[in-house]
């Protein structure tokens, strides 16, 4: 290509770089077959024109722009925003629970920055997280928020994967197996949750206190704050401790489990329980009334989530994770990085965010409705 006409080798540099998004000046060079001067003296010319950039050793396209993958320092390149800014691939598991006011947060700080924001669902009857993290990119996400279906800790092998996407990412509500993994992430903190609960019955008088979780991926979160408690506080042995094992559970088969807790909390003695979530804390409300029991004369109720816990008969007392916080400050993080003319610079962020008690009527406490 040595006999080529300049317009026609910088026509074909463009092309290549179009295509890898990023080239050093030797990998252009064996590409075109010409010396690495001639492709220096032609990057000269094509940055002169507005229509490259050279970086060190190589180029890009003018527009684009390189950005570091935190976890593992890979650069990839994607295009400079332009019109609404940079576009947000947000995967969560649900849009009607937990998840709606997560997904108002990042959605308030996209439109505050000027982003567009993308959702993908997948489920936590058929995850599809892999799958539907492809089709975020495929929509032209240049970062992701990621809630994956499966597990509160993300496994190693999929952390590899998200790496090696090469899209930076912050996961939210997740964080990885390895708690020296460099990710950033903005979580809850489930455990401390759980406790708070726990620690409320025993203020309140109550030696013992059961737990029911719904089998979603806090559900082993909220069960080691809560055993952390039990045995901190020095709480009685004995109290039923549940797992429905489906985070959606409904029918006969969540009737049954609710009557075998109650039944097994009066014959221990367990006036108390934490119940994750609302819709199981409400669905055993219903059949405490079915036997004749009402909360919290017979059995006090603490739900988790808070979602609808004060639309229940009697208002549910809940902890209430901070949801709008967490979707706003994993967005802030997010876009930082991705606007960031040294994403290299910023350090690795990793928030913890505790929830609250929002004390009502069920669990008991005096002067509370």
């Amino acid at each position: 290509m040595a006999d080529m006409l300049v317009p026609q080798r910088q026509a074909l540099l463009i092309k290549e770089l179009e295509t890898a998004g990023v080239l050093k000046v030797t990998e252009l060079a064996a590409r075109l077959g010409v010396s690495r001067d001639t492709v220096r003296r032609d990057l000269l010319g094509l940055e002169a024109a507005g229509r490259v950039t050279r970086v060190r050793g190589g180029a890009l396209l003018a527009g684009s722009r390189t950005v570091r993958n935190p976890a593992d320092g890979a650069r990839s390149v994607v295009p400079s925003p332009t019109g609404s800014g940079q576009t947000v691939g947000l995967l969560v598991p649900s849009t009607d629970y937990y998840y709606p006011e997560v997904v108002a947060g990042v959605r308030a700080v996209a439109a505050r920055r000027g982003a567009r924001l993308v959702i993908g669902l997948t489920d936590y009857a058929r995850p599809r997280d892999l799958e539907r993290l492809d089709e975020l990119g495929v929509a032209g996400a240049t970062g992701l928020l990621v809630v994956t279906a499966e597990a509160a800790h993300l496994p190693a092998a999929a952390l590899e994967r998200l790496r090696r996407g090469g899209l930076p990412f912050v996961l939210v509500e997740r964080r990885p197996q390895d708690v020296f993994a460099a990710c950033e992430y903005v979580i809850s903190h489930h455990q401390q949750g759980a406790s708070t609960a726990v620690r409320h019955f025993a203020e309140l008088g109550h030696e013992r206190v059961g737990l029911f979780t719904n089998g979603s991926p806090t559900a082993p979160l909220v069960r080691e704050g809560y055993a952390t408690a039990v045995r901190r506080l020095g709480l009685a042995p004995g109290a039923p401790v549940v797992d429905s094992g489906h985070p959606t559970l409904g029918g006969g088969r969540a009737t049954v489990l609710y009557d075998r807790f109650i039944a097994d909390c009066r014959a221990s003695g367990t006036l108390a329980a934490l119940v994750h979530s609302d819709h199981d804390a409400i669905g055993m409300m219903r059949r405490m009334r079915a036997l004749g029991l009402r909360p919290p004369d017979d059995l006090a109720l603490i739900a988790y989530d808070d979602e609808i816990s004060a639309l229940a008969d009697v208002p549910l007392t809940a902890i209430a994770p901070p949801k709008r916080e967490l979707g706003e400050l994993a967005a802030q993080l997010l876009l930082e990085r991705l606007e960031a003319a040294d994403p290299s610079g910023l350090p690795i962020r990793q928030l913890t965010l505790q929830p609250r008690l929002v004390i009502r009527s069920s669990c008991g406490a005096p002067g509370r409705g």
